[in-house]
This record gives C-alpha cells, sequence and structure tokens, in this order.
C-alpha cells in the first residue's frame, strides 16, 4: 500500500521555497513592492484596529488585562492570514530575504532596496487605516474608551526604553517570521491560515513590538491623544500621561528601535539560522 504524500513541506525543503521566493521579491518592480507594501499596512491596520476594539474594555481593568491581551492576539492573526493568502508585502516578514544574499543568490542592496520600498508601502497604508478609522467615528465608541485606550496604549509604547523596544521588537520577529516559514511548508490554505494563527497569537497575546503594527498604535493614539473627551474616559491626564506621545517619540523613541530589533530577530535569529542549518554549502556539496 502506497504512502499517503505528506501534507506538508519538511524543513530543509521550506528552506528552498523561502530562498526562491527570497528571489522573487528581490527581482519585483518598485511599483509593485509599493502597491504590495501598502495593502499589507492596510491589513495590518485593519488588524491592529480590529484587536483594540476587541479587547479595549479588558485592557481598561487590570483584573482581566491578561484575557485582554489573549484577545489581542486571537484578532490580530487576520492582517498576516490576509498578506500570506491574499497577497501583500510585509517588512517584518520579508527579514527572511536575507536567505539570498547569504545564498549569493543576489546582492545586499536588492534585499535592502525591498525593505525600503516595503517599508515605505506599509507606513503609507497603515496612515490610511488611522485616518479612516480616525474619520469613522468609531473611537467614540463606549463613550470614548476606545479612544481613551487607543491613546493610553500609544503612550505606553513611546515610554519604553531603546533597550526594552529593542528587546521586544526581537521577541516580535521570531513568532512573526516563524508563521512566515511555516506558511512556506503550507500546501492548502486551511494549513496556511493554522500556521499563521497560533505565533501570532503568541507575539500579540505577549505584547511584543511590531514594527508595523505600531504605525497605526501610534499614529492612532496620537490623534486619540487631541480629544479630551476620549482621555478623560480612560482616566488619562495629558500634561502626566500623555506628554511624551508626539511624533517625534514615535519615531526616535519606538520605531526605531522596534524596527532594528524585528531585524535581528527574523533576519539573524530565524532566516539566519535556517540558512546556516539547511542552505549553507549545499551547492558546493551538490556541485561535489
Amino acid at each position: 500500500m502506497a504512502m499517503a504524500e505528506n501534507q506538508y513541506l519538511a524543513p530543509a525543503e521550506i528552506a528552498t521555497v523561502a530562498l526562491r521566493t527570497a528571489e522573487t521579491k528581490a527581482a519585483a518592480g518598485a511599483g509593485q513592492l509599493l502597491a504590495l507594501g501598502l495593502i499589507a499596512g492596510v491589513f495590518i491596520g485593519l488588524a491592529a484596529q480590529g484587536s483594540n476594539m476587541a479587547a479595549y474594555n479588558l485592557l481598561a481593568n487590570p483584573a482581566t488585562y491578561g484575557l485582554g491581551r489573549s484577545l489581542v492576539g486571537v484578532t490580530f492573526g487576520t492582517g498576516l492570514m490576509l498578506i500570506l493568502v491574499a497577497g501583500g508585502e510585509l517588512f517584518t516578514g520579508n527579514c527572511l530575504m536575507i536567505l539570498g544574499p547569504l545564498e549569493k543568490r543576489f546582492a545586499w542592496p536588492a534585499m535592502l532596496r525591498n525593505w525600503a520600498l516595503v517599508y515605505l508601502g506599509n507606513f503609507i497604508g497603515s496612515q490610511l487605516i488611522v485616518w479612516l478609522i480616525y474619520a469613522s467615528g468609531l473611537l467614540n465608541s463606549s463613550a470614548g474608551l476606545l479612544g481613551g485606550m487607543t491613546a493610553k496604549i500609544a503612550a505606553s509604547k513611546v515610554s519604553l526604553s531603546f533597550g526594552q523596544a529593542l528587546a521586544s521588537g526581537i521577541l516580535c520577529n521570531l513568532p512573526v517570521c516563524g508563521a512566515v516559514w511555516m506558511s512556506y511548508g503550507a500546501k492548502d490554505i486551511i494549513s496556511k491560515l493554522g500556521v499563521c494563527f497560533f505565533p501570532v497569537w503568541l507575539f500579540a497575546t505577549s505584547g511584543f513590538e511590531h514594527s508595523v503594527a505600531n504605525m497605526y498604535f501610534i499614529p492612532a493614539g496620537i490623534l486619540a491623544a487631541a480629544n479630551p473627551t476620549w482621555t478623560a474616559a480612560a482616566g488619562l491626564d495629558a500634561a502626566a500621561d500623555l506628554a511624551g506621545l508626539t511624533w517625534g517619540n514615535f519615531f526616535t523613541k519606538n520605531l526605531f528601535p522596534v524596527t532594528i530589533g524585528n531585524i535581528l530577530g527574523g533576519a539573524c535569529l530565524v532566516g539566519g539560522v535556517y540558512w546556516f542549518c539547511y542552505l549553507r554549502g549545499k551547492n558546493k556539496t551538490q556541485a561535489s
């Protein structure tokens, strides 16, 4: 009796698929990368606002904070599912492109070009969602408590030290890139959705810092902080609690260290390790 075909790829096979995917990404045109980066930013922005909406009442109460974080994790995974199945270019997942330069399939500048264009597209897409959510009036939910909690969450993110933001960024992109890596090994959509869900649930529940998600969380919080009704609903004092919530601090105190952390976690600790284990020296051995 013939054995059934495996419904997923083995790790070494995933490495080969990931390398081919990196080559395709490196060769993509600038317009395509910007457009796919924009739609990925839209999907992550929607997932971020959805997670806030799902859990803000629970997050406002210390007794239910852990439950709220878990609900954030359940909701947030939708963003990565949309990107990996429907199509999109996400900066954090593209950290796995490091396989290409390490294998000398394309040059380092080609990877950096992809990262820069996708990062810009992610930022544009996420800002579109920030403004649409603000214009929609959803932040008025529960007499402005959602708006107040949006500001509170953003303020907590810009209050991290450089080291905290860096470490949290590393921790974030370990499961995110792990999810993307496993998705390359899935042979059907249900499996692909499953391998997205659980690692993202882990990172979002833990509260780790994701650079693209923060492109929604913090700008949305900056806008929400300007509404005194919303901040009062969350018990926030503008002078004491929100003084650090500025665009400057968004870029320097959160986005910069978190982005570096995401690169270290995704490119070095996931992509680099799997390259070392499954690809390094493979071509030389085959040639011999």
